[in-house]
């Protein structure tokens, strides 16, 4: 039996078993907040104790659409603020991302976690990816309230149809 003083695990791939034990456990959820995979990666006892990496690598370094710094992993989504799910192909990612580990090399993670993999591909096949273009659209809110300035909406329109006649 592998333990984990024989093989230390990478933090990033840690988040990664977290966040996909919470989409298997909880099949009806879209996403989980940031501090729901540090507890389950706690919970898992991936390691002696939990390191205070991953509460970092799932907020920021391995989430696929925020910036870089410095970790570069698409192993998450931001799907709201402060809430992750799973990464997919299909996903936005920041470009500076591109070429990025996804998902854990199956030899680098304890066995008993492998048959996650398999199952991952076929979560993310049944996907609907509306989560992600919604996600999108949330992010575009409030960006036209300088369009009225100090109008509301109402006296705004009514100048512009001023203008047509």
């Amino acid at each position: 039996m592998e333990t984990l003083v024989e093989r230390e695990l990478k933090v990033a791939d840690e988040v990664w078993i977290a966040a996909a034990l919470l989409h298997l456990d909880n099949p009806t959820r879209t996403d989980f907040g940031v501090e729901e995979i540090v507890e389950r990666a706690r919970k898992e006892k991936l390691s002696e104790t939990l390191r205070p990496g991953v509460y970092i690598h799932a907020q920021m370094h391995c989430v696929a659409n925020r910036a870089p710094n410095p970790g570069r992993y698409r192993m998450l989504l931001e799907t709201r603020p402060g809430h992750r799910r799973l990464y997919c192909a299909s996903d936005p990612f920041d470009p500076r991302r591109d070429g990025s580990k996804t998902v854990p090399v199956a030899a680098e993670i304890p066995e008993r976690y492998r048959p996650l993999l398999e199952w991952y591909t076929g979560w993310c096949k049944g996907r609907s990816h509306s989560t992600s273009r919604f996600a999108a659209l949330l992010e575009l809110e409030g960006s036209g309230k300088d369009i009225w300035g100090d109008e509301n909406a109402d006296e705004y329109i009514n100048r512009l149809r001023e203008e047509w006649e």
